[in-house]
């Protein structure tokens, strides 16, 4: 359902506006389902190429975390409470990732304890074990990140050979 300007009382899954407007601003704290859900991007087979060429092995994640960039854990909380995390990742959602994307800068380091990444930094996504990193990936290209790239290995590849940092 695309959302106007004016909202009325509730919204096609119950929602009510005030309802609405908090998940605007912090759907993380809000307990509901963004408004807007992501799409993702359609491609070529040129773009699927592309895209293999994004991925990133472990020893160059390894070697990455040690310059400036930006790693984005797109597991949910739930996961990274039980199993821990990479060291020095941010934890999005998935399901949080666009809107996450396109915060005031303020309120997206109010919320992650983190600067927000800049369209122009380089930004490496990772979930368990690809899928969702993938789809992060796709995400931000079409926001109009430029330098992105994936960790198909995920979460289940650097617990194997690092010990996860716990919270």
């Amino acid at each position: 359902m695309e959302q106007t300007e004016e909202y009325q009382d509730t919204d096609r899954d119950g929602r009510q506006a005030k309802d609405v407007e908090k998940m605007r601003k912090f759907p993380q704290r809000s307990g509901l389902n963004p408004v807007q859900e992501p799409r993702a991007v359609g491609g070529s087979s040129r773009r699927l190429c592309a895209e293999a060429e994004r991925g990133v092995t472990y020893e160059e994640l390894k070697e990455l975390k040690k310059s400036s960039v930006v790693h984005i854990d797109v597991r949910e909380r739930w996961e990274v409470d039980r199993d821990g995390k990479i060291p020095a990742s941010i934890n999005i959602p998935l399901k949080e990732l666009v809107e996450a994307l396109q915060m005031d800068p303020t309120d997206f380091r109010e919320l992650y304890n983190q600067k927000m990444p800049a369209k122009s930094d380089h930004v490496v996504f990772s979930c368990f074990a690809g899928s969702r990193s993938k789809q992060a990936l796709n995400f931000a290209t079409s926001l109009g990140f430029s330098r992105v790239q994936h960790f198909p290995g995920g979460f289940e590849e650097w617990a194997k050979r690092e010990h996860p940092e716990k919270k």
